[in-house]
């Protein structure tokens, strides 16, 4: 076996930081679906140490909604598709809202509804 290295010898594949937000923060779009008109999409930032990711994903939703239901569903959502594409543990996400918008701040220019 001249020229081979032994799998334990070889090294480990490390994956940057910015390529698990990537990953979050479309796992996060695939989970709410479309973003509301006028809303951003989402961003995630993430913080790795070993093979574990802590995740911080924000993002803007429409109102009225199942908010709480959204939020888990991105938790879910974003824990599971880091895991399974990066390999990485994820104890934690979390989601914070930027905005909501409602129907009726749509066509008012974002302004407050009254």
């Amino acid at each position: 076996m001249t020229g081979q290295v032994a799998p334990a010898e070889r090294g480990s594949t490390r994956i940057a930081d910015r390529v698990v937000s990537k990953i979050a923060a479309q796992a996060a779009r695939e989970a709410i679906g479309t973003v509301p008109d006028g809303g951003t999409a989402p961003h995630a930032t993430v913080t790795v140490q070993d093979s574990r990711a802590r995740v911080r994903v924000s993002l803007d939703l429409g109102y009225p909604s199942d908010i709480g239901a959204q939020c888990g569903a991105v938790r879910s959502r974003v824990a599971q598709r880091v895991e399974s594409l990066a390999g990485m543990e994820v104890p934690e996400v979390a989601v914070q809202i930027e905005r909501l918008h409602s129907e009726q701040t749509r066509g008012a220019g974002g302004g407050r509804a009254r």
